[in-house]
């Protein structure tokens, strides 16, 4: 074998590693803490639900959009951005209701990506 393609070979190796690693790379590791399930072609959490609220919104559709906000970003932080499509969730519920201060909505999921 050549000079070249001994040097060449463990380069080739280490990039391999590296790409292959790149299809979940921004996952924090703490989803391992839950155990996991197929749905559809999902893989979700089985019993690990987040959720999230918001308040003072000036109408349902804003209250929603800032409880599923909230949801996403919190999901993010603590599993990585493939867990924290609400749009991915599996048994999601959402409840809003108008206050005195404005709409308020509650929302919780379980994260799937």
């Amino acid at each position: 074998m050549s000079l070249f393609r001994m040097q060449l070979c463990p380069v080739a190796a280490a990039l391999c590693i590296c790409v292959a690693g790149l299809a979940h790379a921004d996952e924090t590791g703490l989803a391992d803490l839950h155990e996991w399930k197929k749905v559809g072609k999902l893989i979700c959490f089985v019993d690990h639900t987040h959720y999230a609220t918001s308040t003072g919104a000036p109408d349902k559709k804003t209250a929603t959009a800032e409880a599923v906000a909230s949801w996403q970003s919190f999901t993010d932080l603590e599993y990585g951005s493939d867990w924290a499509s609400f749009s991915k969730a599996t048994a999601k519920r959402i409840s809003c209701q108008n206050l005195a201060r404005g709409w308020s909505c509650d929302v919780q999921a379980r994260p799937c990506r």
